[in-house]
This record gives structure tokens, sequence and C-alpha cells, in this order.
């Protein structure tokens, strides 16, 4: 029970009128410094104003500003009441009178302390509130709510039980946290069942608020008992007990926040079991609300984090099976996204780390981060939109084309081979055996040359369909072969390749033609037309513009917009020095070799110096070697 107090100095008149007070009021001498009353005191100062007490008053209400002052005047004295007294009362004062007007005094200043604290609890409430909503990351959800929970309540120590629904068996209970104001727990996870047998397990199982005001005393009649044995482990005494259940709006239960031993004082510690015993209070009804109010909101809480989290593994979910979906259409770059994603975000976390020079501001969020790793996983996801030919196309010509042009060869031979028989047999009918193997001899010679010149050609043309760098001779000579041809035995002409396919084996570099190449370049415009298509939240929403933008060269020289610098985002810049570094230095594409890593960044920095790479980061990329596995988190 809360206790009525009637301060009063221990020199004033007033002394003796208190000594017959009944037993609810307890007179109590003001201590001659460090007034302060404690939070479950409710009192009011009584003191005599002729005697002085009132000036005297003054040095106590800067410290008690709460505690209501009841004034005694003098019959004779023709003075007004004084103000800020909460009653005044004229000598000499019925006993009956007294004892009322300091009952009203106590009840004002009960009231009034209710009245702040409720205040500041709903005040505690919303910021706690506030605090929960803004939290993601469950597990310092968890500390925060138990936390509060313990702080809104003046619980000295607290623990918090999740539900927990395996594939397969019934729900359990997992104890996941646990905190102790007086001494230090042994923290280890376990799970228990949902039933009647622990308190949580109660509490889980049906829904319902547990208040104990003594766990070592459980009436008979409940179910649950309290296991004293972690108690002597540890040296602690739980005493008072609160265990409400954490529910969601739709009725379920997630959770159980357990609350123990609730103190006069948040700051107060049991330096003992015996303190423990002696100061431990019930909780209060006040308490029990603020705690079925918290944990109300914390199950909300838990459940959009779960929620988010779901989210979240979907969506990553989603992002890497449409890598592997966009990859498995060229398999020779298979593994290429997920190797920039993890250079360019040990880049971008290497800026993030930057205490000194010109990127030293630059910081990422966790959220940000995210976004960098999602724009380079989806950096080439307009491949999608890209014709299956020309996205695999290993050489100039395709497999069937090249096919086709042996088979051409092949025709050549048979129809040279058929006018050189038709000679032999024109001679042999014009002039007989005579003499037919000399004859025939140089015409023989003359086809073999021819097969063999054909052989040459085809050689060439099977040269010039490697992806390598093309001498310039050898495109004179494939040209040639489109002009120049051999003779059919209808009397036309037939060439080993057309002008089309000589003007494809012709490309210097590379197995693409212009318009081809042009086609794949539009991979970057597919990239940034199909992300804008996905509703990102406001933490992603600049993904599709990252992703974009990994082709731009800060001279202007990269494509599809042709920015320059100030116009491509920084993280664009990262991932575009991750693209090329791992486009030179891949191992699986079959018409190239990997360019060694000293040579692949020898290419870079000329690139860099040239104005076309961003020089600083460069830099951090080759000091962190973000290509070593052991530099990446």
């Amino acid at each position: 029970m809360t206790r009525r107090l009637v301060w009063h100095f221990a020199d004033s008149p007033v002394a003796g009128l208190l000594e017959g007070l009944p037993a609810d009021l307890e007179p109590q001498p003001l201590p001659t410094r460090g007034f302060t009353p404690h939070s479950d005191e409710d009192g009011a100062l009584l003191v005599d104003v002729a005697a002085g007490d009132l000036e005297r008053s003054d040095r106590v209400s800067p410290h008690a500003p709460d505690v209501p002052i009841v004034a005694l005047l003098d019959s004779a004295s023709n003075e007004n009441p004084p103000s800020g007294c909460h009653a005044h009362l004229i000598k000499p004062v019925p006993a009956a009178i007294l004892v009322n007007a300091l009952r009203k005094a106590c009840d004002h200043a009960r009231l009034t302390r209710e009245h702040e604290q409720t205040r500041q609890q709903l005040e505690e409430l919303n910021a706690i509130g506030v605090r929960l909503t803004a939290e993601r990351d469950t597990d310092v959800l968890l500390e925060l709510i138990l936390t509060k929970a313990r702080e809104i309540t003046r619980s000295d120590a607290g623990s918090i039980y999740l539900v927990e629904v395996p594939e397969s068996g019934a729900p359990r209970l997992r104890f996941k946290l646990a905190q102790n104001d007086s001494v230090r727990v042994p923290f280890t996870e376990f799970s228990l069942p949902i039933n009647e047998r622990s308190i949580a397990g109660y509490v889980a199982l049906t829904g319902k608020a547990v208040v104990v005001d003594d766990a070592y005393l459980v009436p008979e009649g409940d179910p649950f008992r309290i296991n004293r044995d972690f108690d002597a482990q540890i040296g602690y005494r739980t005493k008072s007990m609160l265990v409400v259940a954490m529910r969601t709006p739709a009725g379920e239960v997630i959770g159980v926040l357990q609350l123990i031993n609730r103190k006069r004082a948040c700051g107060r510690i049991f330096d003992g079991p015996e303190t423990a015993e002696r100061e431990v209070l019930p909780y209060d009804a006040a308490s029990r609300d603020l705690a079925a109010s918290l944990a109300s909101q914390a199950a909300v809480a838990l459940e959009n984090s779960r929620l988010y989290q779901s989210i979240h593994a979907l969506f990553e979910g989603f992002v890497q099976a449409s890598v592997t979906a966009i990859e498995s259409r060229d398999p020779t770059t298979s593994g290429h996204s997920f190797r920039v994603a993890n250079l360019t975000v040990a880049l971008a976390a290497a800026v993030d780390r930057l205490r000194e020079g010109p990127l030293r501001h630059v910081k990422f969020s966790s959220d940000e981060m995210r976004e960098i790793r999602y724009a380079s996983l989806l950096h080439d996801f307009g491949k999608v939109g890209v014709r299956e030919e020309v996205l695999v196309k290993a050489k100039k010509l395709s497999a069937g084309r090249l096919e086709l042009i042996h088979q051409r060869g092949e025709i050549i031979k048979r129809g040279l081979e058929l006018t050189c028989l038709r000679r032999k047999l024109d001679r042999l009918l014009a002039g007989g055996a005579e003499d037919f193997l000399a004859v025939a001899a140089p015409w023989d010679a003359e086809l073999a040359c021819q097969f063999a010149e054909i052989d040459r050609q085809l050689a060439l043309v099977v040269e010039a369909n490697e992806p390598a760098i093309l001498p310039e001779d050898c495109g004179e000579h494939i040209r040639h072969l489109a002009v120049h041809g051999f003779s059919d035995p209808m009397g036309g002409d037939r060439r080993l390749i057309t002008p089309e396919e000589a003007r494809i084996l012709s490309i210097p570099r590379g197995s693409l033609t212009e318009e081809e190449f042009a086609e794949i370049q539009s991979h970057v415009v597919h990239t940034a037309r199909f992300l804008k298509q996905i509703p990102w939240t406001r933490e992603l929403r600049r993904i599709p513009e990252i992703a974009g933008a990994h082709h731009e060269k800060l001279d202007g020289s990269g494509y599809p917009m042709g920015k320059q610098t100030v116009e491509i985002p920084l993280q664009a810049r990262m991932m575009t020095i991750s693209d090329v570094f791992d486009a030179l230095t891949a191992t699986d594409r079959p018409y190239k070799s990997a360019v060694p890593v000293p040579v692949a960044l020898d290419i870079l920095t000329q690139e860099a110096t040239r104005g076309a790479l961003d020089a600083t980061l460069l830099d951090l990329f080759i000091a962190i070697r973000a290509w070593e596995p052991q530099t990446r988190a």
C-alpha cells in the first residue's frame, strides 16, 4: 500500500498535533538535507505560518515541487491566506478537520504523481512504438523490446521467448534473450514445449497474462511451477513476475515477454537475494497494462520484422534466380554477375571505411550497400532482350554458315573435277588413247593446284573466323575471295564466300558486326527499362539508374547515353571498374584468353589515365586487392 506521509519540520509546533494521527497517516520529520520523496511515497507538508515554517518551506519546494502544503494560521492574524498552499486551516484546528485536510492533501499528491506517471508512460510508449516501428533487425528489436519493457515497469530482470514452428512436430518456445541488472546471467538458447508446465509455456498456450507476487509461493491451483535451481546457480531471488503474451492483431501468439522483480526505482541494484526479498514490489495494475500494451506493440513490430525479412529473402531469391536465368542464356559468362557484385561491394566497403582523401565523406548505409549489390547482380539483366545467336556468338560466322562455306568448297572442287574429266573425255573421243596420259598430266596438275588453292582459302576463312585481332593483309585476302572465284561446268563463276560473309570475316577484332555490337550494347538500355518496371522500395529506388550506367565513361565515350563525370553515379563508376576487370580476367570465355591480373590492371590504369575511368576508385580497387576472396566481407 502506498504510504501517506505527513512531513514537518522537527522543531515546528505542528509536531505536537501529529502525535495522535490515525494509522494511515505517518508523521515524518523532514531531513536536514537532501529531501526528495520516493516515487511510491505520497505525502503533504504541514507548516505553522506564525512559526516561520512557510519561509523555510521555500527551501524544500524546489526539491519536491509536487508536495502539497497545508498551512496553519493564527486566528488573530489578519494576513491573507498564503498563495501556493494546497489548504490553510485556522488554529486551533479540530483533529477531525486536520486529519481530513491531510488525507485530501496526500490524495492530491497521489493523483498528481499518478497523472505525471501516466503522462510520462504514454510519452514513453509512443516513443517506444516509434523506435519499434523503425527497427528491422530482429536481434536489435528483441533487445529494444526487453530493455524498454523493463524500464517502463521498473523490472530488475526479464526474458523473451519466441514461438518457433518446425517443419515437422509441434510448435515450441525458444528462449531468445535474457537481461538482469543485478547479476550476470549465463545465456544459452534452448527450446521448451508449449504446455502448462512452465509459466512461459502456459502464457503462450493460453494467451493469458500471469502475475505472480512471489515465484516461490505459487498457489496450488496454478498448473505451472518456477524452477528455483536457476536462482540457486546464479545467486538470485526471483520474486514478483509479470508474464504476458506477444499477440499479433490477428490473435496469434508469437512470443512471451517475462518481467521479473519490480523495483522502487529504475537504477536500483539488488546486491543479494536478501535485498531482493526485502525490496521487490509486486506488479500493480498499471504495470500489467503497460506491459500488455508494450507486448502488443512488440508483437506487431516483430511480425513486421519477420515479414520484412521474408520479403527480403524472397527478393534475394528472385534476384539470384534472375541472374542464374540470365546467365543460362550465355553459359560462357556464367558467374560474371556474381563476381562483379562481389568486386563492387568490396570496393564500396573500402570507400565507406576511408577517413581521408576526396571520398572520405562518402558513407553507405546497409540499405545502400544492398542497393549496390543488387544493381551489380542485375547489371546485365537486359541481356534477356538480346537475340541468343548474338548473345552467345563466339565466332564471326555461325557454325551453320561455316559449314555452308565448306560445302561450297566441295561443290567447287567437284565442279572443277567435272570440268577436268570432260576435257579428258573430249580428248579421248577426238584423238584416241595415244599420248593421252602425257596430255592429261598437266590437267591433273592444274586440278591439284586448284584443289590446294581452295583448301588454302578455306583455311584462311577458318583463321579469319576466330575473334582474335585480324591482321590487315588477312582482311584484304578475305575480301579478295568474295570477288574472285572459280569457273563451274556451266560456264559460270563460283566464289567460296559471299560479299556479306567477307564483310563479317573482315571484322578486325572480336566476333560481332557493327549491327550485332550495337544490339549487344542495347542490353544496357533494356536493363534500365526492365528494372524500372519493378516497384522498388525507397531504399532501392536507384537500382535502375546505377545498373543502367555501368558502361558509361567519365569522358563521355561510354554508352548508351554518353554521360560524363558528374552525371554518372559513384556506385556505377565502381561497378564499371569491376565489370571491365572481370571481363578481362575471366577464364571461361571460349572466344578469348584470360588476361593476367597485372596486365588487366595496366589496361584499367591506361583507361583511367585517359579519363575514362575514375582514377581514385581504381587506386583504391588496386590497394585493397578486391579480386582476392579474403578481402571480401
